[in-house]
């Protein structure tokens, strides 16, 4: 192109803080109207033919073009005239072109001796006098763009965090289709809603530890201090009378023992073996590694086995596994009791 730029004028006197200054970019408008085109259900082939048009446009010579529909689909590529003439009506219905025609339909222009001039042909002139409003609209195109991507980066996040606690959750499923489609940034929001909402119900204590206001007196700040030592002794020593002996089971627990050729002589082992069943039952090695910090090592490893032997009775392993293990049924859950209810001829289902 051999210019820049192209003096536009308003009817209207523009209002302070327009967007358009007084002497504007032609190509910036352009590009204003191709991020936007959505708005106005504009395809890329209307685009292209713009483009072509406004690249006839020369400095000092105003803003019509003067070339023949020929000339313009050459110049497009090579499209075919009706579909021309379709892009060059979709422009004049959306107010962006206005068609001058010549009383022999041809495009050009006549001036008189004094200077003045009329033109025939296809005036951009509206186009150009519509700046600001193009200019604010790819703005806003722009800004829901910015804003869909935060919200989807922040979908992303919470899920890794909800798979991280039950790898299984049907939510994660149900969400990652639905974040296949463009989804709008409502759309978006209603999902973030819904995953928050699901993460706050699955929260447990031992994700969420109770804020525990303190005394003033230092006495009964030492009393304080003396309950909580002796509480985590009876919960530590609760757990360890839950653990059941290996040889119990290893002998019950058949289906466990299927999958190796070694029997575990020790409780490293038996937590090794645990961690190799764990992903085939679908049970995430970060959601077993949080159930080994939260109630131990042999209590985790011996839930897994127990699991993997209810089989059928259980239908969701990852979910009955965070339940016995971190969540609501944590308190009951008792590896060597469960291994009394297995041994039995008859088991309730789980």
């Amino acid at each position: 192109m051999g210019f820049t730029k192209l003096s536009v004028k308003n009817a209207a006197t523009p209002a302070a803080g327009d967007l358009a200054p007084h002497d504007t970019d032609l190509w910036a408008i352009f590009r204003a109207l191709r991020d936007a085109r959505s708005l106005f259900n504009l395809r890329p082939g209307h685009i292209q033919t713009l483009q072509a048009m406004l690249s006839f446009l020369r400095p000092g010579h105003g803003d019509t073009v003067f070339a023949s529909n020929n000339e313009i689909c050459r110049r497009v590529g090579g499209i075919d005239e009706r579909t021309l003439r379709r892009h060059i009506d979709r422009f004049i219905e959306l107010g962006f072109m206005k068609r001058e025609d010549s009383p022999n339909r041809k495009r050009y222009r006549v001036r008189s001796s004094g200077g003045c001039a009329i033109s025939y042909g296809l005036s951009l002139s509206p186009f150009l006098a519509r700046a600001n409003e193009l200019f604010a609209a790819a703005q806003k195109v722009e800004n829901d763009r910015r804003d869909r991507a935060f919200l989807r980066k922040q979908i992303l996040t919470k899920l890794v965090c909800l798979e991280g606690h039950a790898p299984e959750h049907l939510l994660l499923t149900e969400v990652r289709k639905t974040l296949r489609r463009k989804l709008t940034v409502a759309e978006y929001r209603g999902l973030l809603t819904k995953i928050d909402a699901e993460t706050n119900e699955m929260s447990t204590a031992v994700d969420t530890p109770k804020t525990i206001k303190m005394p003033a007196n230092d006495g009964q700040i030492v009393r304080h201090h003396s309950r909580s030592i002796k509480k985590q002794k009876e919960l530590e020593n609760d757990l360890s009378d839950k653990a059941p002996a290996i040889e119990k089971l290893m002998s019950i627990c058949d289906q466990a023992m299927a999958f190796t050729t070694k029997r575990p002589d020790n409780w490293t082992e038996v937590r090794n073996h645990a961690r190799t069943l764990a992903p085939m039952m679908g049970i995430h090695t970060t959601l077993f590694d949080k159930a080994i910090e939260a109630i131990g090592e042999e209590t985790a490893s011996s839930a897994i086995f127990i699991v993997l032997q209810l089989g059928d009775r259980v239908r969701d392993f990852a979910a009955y596994f965070h339940s016995i293990t971190l969540g609501r049924r944590v308190m009951n859950f008792n590896p060597t009791r469960a291994l009394e209810k297995l041994s039995m001829p008859s088991t309730v289902s789980t």
